[in-house]
């Protein structure tokens, strides 16, 4: 791969790291402002709209960026086609109103006596278009960098997009039929978008990735549900939770996006599920480190599931003092290429300190 010269080996780290191991040190990402490479100026379309849709510029623009980009262990360039994390709402019909860094959908579902089909429409414009996007990616990064899949909110955020946030939230109380058989229609179209994309993609590639740059040699996708903390564990459990199994159940390999401290409550039910693989905790911008979420790390980790974090470059020795190494994924960033190549030097050396002080302790935890 033009932009990832050591490609071949972070895909045999990326297997060891599925199985919850190590070849010789800790799943690590980094990524750096490449040495010796001055980022060519682009002029950006006139429109807000273009920039998002625009196929050649998101293009040229995303290959700018891997050019300028050093990607360390196992961090890879992975172009996807982003338009907006409600993009799934706009497959169905919603209209999709673009901001400078996000988009959103107005409802599309007023009143449950008067609900849409929920079924995406071959010639819907925004399923083209991510179609179409995916498509000239693969011809484009042929060779030169990855492409994964475009966000699949499925779900009951789909739901919660569709109905508007507020609405969402009440029809749990005042209309639970009208909410299960919603999530009938809804959760085969996580498939239906997934197959269709994933189809595009293997023409010209071995695995899969997403917008959570893992690769994975099969069919892989960070599950999520943002919704969940604005419910109870009863409510994800009545409502919701067979959706995630449906999905995990189908993918060979799953990890869940658990995306601030108001989700902790579903925790417990996430690590009950088998086939789940491990959690990508995200804590929110209000906390700055990771080292102050060691003991829910290590929840996690004793309950047999891998782990998937972003942290600052100076909290990587910390956390692989608390940590096991192994099935565990730091994603950080270094201001130069030098001071990453160093980081990884010195996490071979962390992690084989780690493993001995375990050993020594006879901590079969702390070994992994």
């Amino acid at each position: 791969m033009l932009y990832k010269e050591d490609w071949e080996q972070a895909k045999e780290r990326f297997l060891a790291w599925w199985n919850g191991e190590i070849i010789d040190r800790v799943a690590l990402q980094i990524k750096a402002p490449r040495k010796n490479y001055r980022p060519r100026p682009l002029t950006p379309p006139s429109s807000l709209e273009a920039r998002w849709t625009d196929i050649e510029w998101n293009l040229e623009r995303a290959e700018e960026n891997f050019k300028a980009t050093f990607f360390g262990g196992e961090a890879f360039p992975c172009f996807w086609c982003n338009l907006g994390p409600d993009i799934m709402a706009a497959f169905l019909g919603a209209e999709l109103v673009f901001e400078e860094t996000t988009t959103w959908v107005k409802p599309l579902i007023a009143d449950w006596d008067n609900m849409p089909p929920l079924q995406i429409d071959p010639n819907n414009r925004w399923w083209r278009l991510v179609q179409e996007m995916t498509k000239a990616a693969v011809e484009w990064g042929k060779d030169k960098f990855f492409v994964g899949l475009t966000d699949i909110h499925a779900g009951g955020d789909l739901l919660a997009a569709l109905r508007g946030r507020e609405n969402f939230c009440i029809d749990l109380i005042d209309y639970p039929e009208k909410v299960r058989e919603a999530m009938m229609q809804i959760t085969p179209l996580f498939f239906q978008v997934y197959e269709s994309l994933h189809s595009i993609i293997r023409t010209h590639y071995e695995g899969t990735s997403t917008w959570l740059n893992v690769w994975s040699p099969g069919r892989w996708y960070p599950v999520s549900m943002d919704e969940l903390a604005l419910i109870s564990p009863k409510m994800f459990r009545e409502f919701f939770l067979d959706d995630i199994l449906a999905q995990v159940n189908w993918l060979d390999h799953s990890l869940f996006h658990l995306d601030g401290p108001d989700c902790i409550r579903h925790l417990d039910i996430l690590l009950e599920i088998p086939n789940l693989h491990g959690i990508q905790w995200v804590p929110g911008a209000r906390y700055k480190s990771m080292l102050v979420w060691v003991p829910l790390l290590k929840r996690i980790q004793r309950a047999g599931k891998l782990i998937h974090i972003t942290v600052p470059a100076n909290e990587v020795e910390p956390l692989l003092q608390e940590l096991s190494p192994k099935g565990l994924m730091l994603d950080t960033y270094c201001s130069t290429e030098d001071e990453a190549k160093e980081l990884l030097r010195k996490a071979c050396k962390w992690t084989c300190e780690r493993i001995q002080v375990a050993v020594q302790k006879g901590d079969g935890y702390g070994e992994g």
